[in-house]
């Protein structure tokens, strides 16, 4: 599920020389043979709090510098809005779509500009690959990722781990496993784990299961299975389920027992890890947990002493592919000038040095970006183990049929680690309720 973050500047010239502000072909979505020279231009986007006050702030000052106009218009329905507005010949100039399948769907039907000639390719390679591939569409760019969260990230309290002798970080997920073991031979389980959310609950297991895909079975593999074109019920999950169980469920593993994970809520499940004792050493999710409501303030008030993290690893220390998500800009407005540009400055390395990396509440999805920019030492690393990664993919359930990725993937899964079903039932289930 897409649980959001609420995660001296170049100069401006550099930027555009790196960039292209070619006219694009007309087309749907507002389309025109002529170029628009108008200085109006309405976004749209579904992040809310810090992250939508810090995008506000850099984009202003930008349109500042270019003499433009930005309308605002944040949606908590943004698919639903984005769907309303498209089909009644209203679509904004820029979208930032929180999900690639609609983008995927609308370029499909025409509707978004092909940015191929609006973003300089060679600056193009700059952005991680695998979040920048989920903006194509058969071979063309129609979106450029301009913020990105990370999932597969585990949090360790670093005092407590040093003073046990867990020092060195698992490269592989066979060391995983036996860092477990280790962990679990002295009394004090190893993971802390909490999958209640609301009406959402089971999003975190689905995480999980999406993480350990990737993982164990690398990037190609994984979007075959997020896509339907293996089952949902492929042996290869039904592995994942297994060694989920091992490493994390079975007796001794998890902080207050299999039992309490479905009542046990994501954003504060780790806080035991920060008890004294420590009531779990290890506790896998996404960047977002490290803020108010999930990690405890007097932790919050000294991240870079407390709070370690080393990234969920692949089969070999070679490998190491990372589950995450962000935001995708895509154009409607295929001939208005203003859009483009302002396009071209999200995918830039300026994008985000005007304040608005030190608000905490965003990550660039570009590998050159300057992590001390950041405001902790731990927010760098967690961007660090995105920009170092083989393989950037994202969020599966997001990318599902609404009826699977937000339905039966998070209710089969709680049923599953409750006890009330076993594994291959609970993929058996999934697997029957994907719409033909």
């Amino acid at each position: 599920m897409r649980i959001r973050s609420s995660f001296a500047a170049s100069a401006a010239l550099g930027a555009v020389a790196v960039l292209t502000t070619g006219c694009l072909s007309s087309g749907g979505g507002g389309g025109g043979g002529n170029a628009n020279t108008s200085k109006n231009i309405e976004i749209m986007y579904a992040f809310t709090t810090d992250q939508e006050s810090g995008f506000k702030d850099e984009v202003n000052a930008w349109a500042k510098d270019n003499n433009v106009t930005v309308k605002f218009t944040q949606s908590g329905d943004f698919n639903s809005l984005i769907n309303t507005r498209v089909q009644g010949n209203d679509a904004p100039d820029v979208a930032l779509f929180p999900q690639p399948g609609i983008m995927k769907d609308m370029a499909a039907q025409g509707e978004l500009a092909d940015l191929s000639s609006v973003v300089d390719q060679g600056d193009l390679d700059k952005l991680i690959q695998g979040a920048l591939d989920t903006g194509m569409v058969d071979g063309k760019q129609y979106a450029i990722p301009m913020s990105i969260n990370v999932k597969s990230i585990v949090f360790y309290p670093k005092k407590a781990a040093a003073a046990a002798g867990l020092t060195a970080p698992p490269q592989t997920l066979d060391e995983l496993q036996s860092l477990s073991t280790k962990i679990a031979s002295t009394g004090t389980t190893p993971w802390c784990f909490g999958i209640e959310s609301g009406p959402a609950t089971g999003w975190p297991a689905t995480d999980w299961v999406e993480n350990l895909m990737v993982s164990n079975y690398g990037a190609d593999v994984y979007n075959q299975w997020v896509a339907h074109e293996i089952p949902f019920n492929d042996p290869r999950v039904l592995d994942v389920l297994n060694q989920i169980d091992k490493l994390l469920l079975a007796d001794g593993q998890v902080n207050g027992g299999r039992k309490s994970i479905s009542g046990n809520n994501f954003g504060t499940a780790a806080n035991a890890m920060f008890d004294n004792p420590p009531g779990c050493y290890m506790y896998r999710q996404g960047n977002f947990v490290a803020k108010a409501g999930g990690f405890p303030d007097a932790v919050l008030a000294d991240l870079d002493n407390t709070v370690g993290v080393f990234p969920m690893p692949g089969k070999t220390a070679a490998e190491k592919p990372v589950l995450g998500g962000g935001d995708l800009a895509g154009i409607f407005s295929k001939d208005n000038e203003s859009a483009k540009k302002l396009v071209q400055f999200l995918a830039s390395k300026d994008y985000g040095t005007k304040g608005y990396a030190e608000t905490g509440a965003w990550i660039s999805p570009r590998t050159d970006f300057d992590t001390s920019l950041y405001p902790t030492e731990l927010l760098g690393s967690i961007a660090k183990i995105a920009y170092e990664s083989t393989a950037f993919v994202f969020d599966g359930s997001d990318q599902m049929p609404g009826e699977v990725g937000s339905g039966t993937f998070w209710s089969e899964m709680t049923s599953w680690i409750s006890g009330e079903e076993d594994a291959k039932t609970a993929l058996d289930n999934i697997e029957n309720s994907w719409p033909a």
